[in-house]
C-alpha cells in the first residue's frame, strides 16, 4: 500500500477515573425475616482500564505510515505508563503487517510481554516501506491475531487498536496459498476471543466501512487522527471510551438469593452505574443463622479484582420463639399466661384456647402455636406461646376445636432443644 498502517491491538483503557474504580459500598450486613428481601443501592464506579490488560499493537509498516510509526515510537511509553499506572498487570505486544506480497508481510515483532525494553525496542525496529497500491492486507492480520499469533492470557481484557489510512484487501490473501481470509471470517475470530477493536483512521481507513463493521461488532470505537502526529492522542482517547459490560455474579448458599437490576450494564470506561440489588430469604432460611454471598463484579467477563468484590451477610431473624426466665424477679411473663417447659425452651404459653390480645394471627414475632408429638412433657401440643409481656385473654377461633384448637394462630420455627436439663436455651 502506499501508506504505511499501524494496528495498535491495545488490551486496555486509558486515563484516571474520576471517581475511585469499585463498588460501593463493599460489604452489607443487615438481618432479614425467613421469607422476605430487602434493597440496597449498588454503585460501581469503572475503571478507565479494564482489569488485567493485554494491548497488542499491530503496525503497517507501508511507506506511507512513516509519520503515524514515529509518533507512537514517541509515544509509547506515555502510553504504557497510563495504562499501567491503572492496571499494573497490563502486558504489551507488537505486531506488523504490509500490502499482498510485500516482503513485510504479517508479523509477530514481539510476544505479549511486561518488559517496557522489549516493547520500545519491537517499535523502534518498525521500518515503513513497500506498498503496492491504496489497499492493504489487514483483515488477515485481524484473523491471525484471533487465532494463533498471540497466547492471550485466559483472563485477560483484549482489545486491538487499528491505526492506518487505507481499507483492506477483502478477501484478504495470506501467503503460501493458505484459504482467503474474508473480513466476516475475520470479524467471527475476533468476537470468538472475546476481543475488541479500536480502529484510529489516519486517512481512508473506513472507506469501504469494513473498520466501522469490525469496531461495532466487536464492542470497540472508530476514531479519525487529524494528522499523524494525533495518532497516540486518539489512541489513548478510544481506550478511555471504549465500552465496558458490568455483570455482578453472586454465590450464595441455599436460603439466600441476590439479584440485581439491570441483570447488567454496558457503559463507557470511567463512568459509573447504580443497580438495585435486591437480596431475597427463602422460607427455608435457617432461622439463627447467619448466610453470607460473594458478589464478583465482572468487567467485560473478566473479574475486576478485590475492589469489585462484595459480601452480603444476612442474619436470619429467629420468628418468634421468644424465651422467658422462671426465676422470680426475671419473670416478665403476663398474668394470663405461664413461664412453662417446652421442647423449645422456656416460654410464655397462654392458658388453653387463649391467644394473645390486638395480635393478629400470623404475627409470628408475637405469637406462635407450638407443636409437637406428646412426651413426658406432654399437654401443651397445641398451645399458644407470646413475647413475654403480652397479655393473652383472647379465645381462639370456634370453629377450631380438639386437635385443631387454636389453629389459625402461625405455627414458630421454633428450633428443638435436647433433653430438658437445657430448656430455657436456644
Amino acid at each position: 500500500m502506499r501508506s504505511s498502517f499501524v494496528t495498535l491491538a491495545f488490551f486496555a483503557l486509558v486515563g484516571q477515573a474520576l471517581a475511585e474504580p469499585g463498588i460501593s459500598p463493599v460489604s452489607v450486613s443487615q438481618n432479614a425475616d425467613p421469607e422476605s428481601s430487602f434493597q440496597i443501592t449498588k454503585v460501581v464506579n469503572t475503571p478507565e482500564i479494564p482489569p488485567k490488560p493485554d494491548v497488542v499493537l499491530l503496525v503497517d509498516v507501508t511507506a506511507s505510515m512513516g509519520g503515524a510509526i514515529n509518533n507512537i515510537k514517541s509515544e509509547l511509553n506515555a502510553i504504557i505508563d497510563t495504562v499501567r499506572n491503572t492496571q499494573p498487570q497490563a502486558q504489551f505486544a507488537v505486531t506488523s503487517f504490509g500490502d499482498l506480497r510485500d516482503p513485510n508481510g504479517f508479523q509477530v515483532n514481539q510476544p505479549l510481554t511486561s518488559s517496557r525494553t522489549a516493547v520500545q525496542a519491537a517499535v523502534d525496529s518498525l521500518r515503513p516501506q513497500f506498498g503496492r497500491d491504496d489497499d492493504e492486507d489487514w483483515i488477515f492480520a485481524l484473523h491471525k491475531l484471533a487465532t494463533d499469533s498471540i497466547s492471550f492470557r485466559p483472563d485477560s481484557s483484549r482489545i486491538i487498536v487499528l491505526v492506518g489510512d487505507f481499507p483492506s484487501h477483502d478477501p484478504s490473501f495470506p501467503p503460501s496459498g493458505a484459504p482467503k481470509i474474508t473480513l466476516s471470517l475475520a470479524i467471527s475470530a475476533l468476537t470468538s476471543a472475546s476481543i475488541r477493536l479500536i480502529a484510529v483512521d489516519v486517512n481512508a481507513l473506513d472507506a469501504k466501512s469494513q473498520a466501522s463493521a469490525a469496531t461495532s461488532a466487536t464492542g470497540g470505537t472508530l476514531l479519525r487522527a487529524s494528522a499523524p502526529s494525533a495518532v497516540a492522542a486518539e489512541i489513548i482517547r478510544g481506550l478511555t471510551k471504549l465500552p465496558i459490560t458490568v455483570l455482578p455474579s453472586p454465590s450464595c448458599p441455599p436460603g439466600l438469593q441476590v439479584s440485581f437490576s439491570p441483570p447488567s450494564a454496558t457503559l463507557p470506561s470511567g463512568s459509573t452505574i447504580s443497580f438495585a440489588e435486591t437480596v431475597t430469604l427463602s422460607k427455608s432460611a435457617p432461622q439463627g443463622k447467619s448466610l453470607s454471598c460473594t458478589v464478583t463484579f465482572l468487567l467485560n467477563g473478566t473479574p475486576g479484582g478485590v475492589n469489585f468484590t462484595q459480601t452480603v451477610t444476612t442474619p436470619v431473624n429467629i420468628l418468634g420463639c421468644d424465651l422467658c426466665d422462671p426465676t422470680p424477679g426475671k419473670n416478665h411473663c403476663d398474668q394470663t399466661t405461664s413461664c412453662s417447659k417446652t421442647p423449645f425452651g422456656t416460654m410464655c404459653l397462654t392458658r388453653p384456647g387463649f391467644k394473645a390480645d390486638g395480635v393478629g394471627d400470623g404475627e409470628n414475632r408475637k405469637q406462635w402455636r407450638l407443636e409437637w408429638e406428646s412426651d413426658e412433657h406432654g399437654g401443651h401440643e397445641h398451645r399458644v406461646a407470646v413475647k413475654p409481656g403480652l397479655k393473652a385473654d383472647t379465645l381462639c377461633d370456634r370453629e377450631n376445636v380438639g386437635n385443631d384448637v387454636c389453629k389459625e394462630v402461625v405455627v414458630g420455627s421454633c428450633v428443638k432443644v435436647k433433653g430438658s436439663e437445657v430448656w430455657g436455651e436456644l
